[in-house]
């Protein structure tokens, strides 16, 4: 799934550039390139899929010339998770009614691949003997308030726990008890399923998107037309929503990844390597003094000078300068609506 903005990436990421197309730790490989090189250690570059916004299909391309051009999709218009889900079910599908499919953020980081692919080879093997729905579940290192929850009730064989309830990003408060309990996990939104298994799902869940989408002749001439057709349509609604805080037969498996869905400026500033003054620096051309625990992004070939500053976020684009403390970083998001509202913001976005 690539069809994000990004928007609490800005400046750096913007409409046309988003940051699951941007090199946002500095290793040479952008977000979605990461997410690529990743699985295709378990999935085959012919078995794999993006679906993306139309915008950015031929961006999609350019950055992973070996996943095959018919593979990478774009929706005609943004409608959350669940749609994205029932359309390339379906398009899987109708290449293969038996397909164990995995479900995967393009914009996030893991650290530790082999645990991942060991996850990964697990989920495929149960979900392949098994009617059930499965997520993998983080086990979370502080009480933190931007992530999702899964709280998890009995276990199922020596990997798997049956599902007991999902919270979307709880109270500080809430997120400290959840700790204290012990039987809470990070929601990575990571799903693994059977595509007849989803399918099930969807009918009972969310029958009327399922029917929609039923109408439709995939990898055919015909599915760009039809999808264009219905997509408008469908309701606006996540999967977590719609279909795994409902359904009975959801099962997790507690992962250690080193995983970060690096939504932030601050949780890009937690996973980068840093200086003796715990500054992340992505040019050689930066010069600080009494400064530290700032993260600093430049436009290459620009060079600059950091004095006094602590726990800032520093950001120079083309376009556009951001400098706000690290703190206020889930701000950025009304940062920029707040920009749009000039003449001519856009141009900024």
């Amino acid at each position: 799934m690539a069809g994000g903005i990004g928007s609490r990436f800005w400046p750096m990421s913007t409409q046309k550039f988003p940051k699951q197309f941007q090199d946002i730790l500095g290793t040479g490989r952008t977000m979605i390139q990461q997410t690529y090189d990743r699985i295709q250690k378990a999935v085959s570059a012919e078995n794999i899929y993006v679906i993306t916004n139309q915008e950015y299909v031929e961006l999609t391309h350019q950055q992973l010339p070996d996943i095959p051009f018919q593979n990478i999709v774009g929706e005609p218009v943004m409608k959350n998770t669940a749609a994205c889900n029932i359309y390339m079910i379906n398009k899987i599908a109708d290449v293969n009614k038996d397909a164990n499919v995995i479900v995967l953020p393009a914009d996030h980081l893991i650290l530790k691949e082999s645990a991942f692919i060991e996850k990964v080879n697990l989920a495929f093997d149960f979900a392949s003997k098994n009617e059930v729905l499965i997520t993998l579940g983080i086990t979370p290192t502080r009480p933190d308030t931007g992530y999702g929850y899964i709280q998890f009730a009995e276990k199922n064989g020596e990997d798997f726990y049956k599902v007991k309830t999902f919270t979307e990003k709880p109270s500080l408060e809430i997120a400290k008890s959840f700790l204290e309990t012990g039987d809470f996990l990070w929601n990575a939104g990571i799903f693994v399923w059977n595509v007849n298994a989803i399918h099930k799902a969807f009918e009972k869940y969310l029958p009327e998107m399922t029917q929609e989408f039923v109408a439709c002749e995939y990898n055919s001439d015909q599915e760009k037309v039809c999808i264009e057709t219905i997509y408008p349509k469908v309701e606006k609604i996540s999967i977590d929503n719609g279909i795994l805080e409902r359904a009975q037969n959801v099962y997790v498996i507690p992962s250690d990844l080193g995983w970060s869905d690096l939504g932030t400026w601050t949780s890009v500033y937690e996973n980068s390597e840093k200086n003796d003054n715990n500054n992340s620096l992505d040019s050689k051309s930066v010069l600080t003094y009494n400064a530290k625990n700032n993260i600093v992004r430049l436009k290459k070939g620009k060079a600059a000078i950091i004095d006094g500053l602590e726990d800032y976020i520093i950001v120079d684009t083309d376009k556009a300068l951001l400098i706000c403390p690290r703190k206020n970083d889930q701000m950025i998001k009304d940062y920029v609506l707040d920009l749009k509202n000039f003449k001519k913001g856009d141009k900024y976005m």
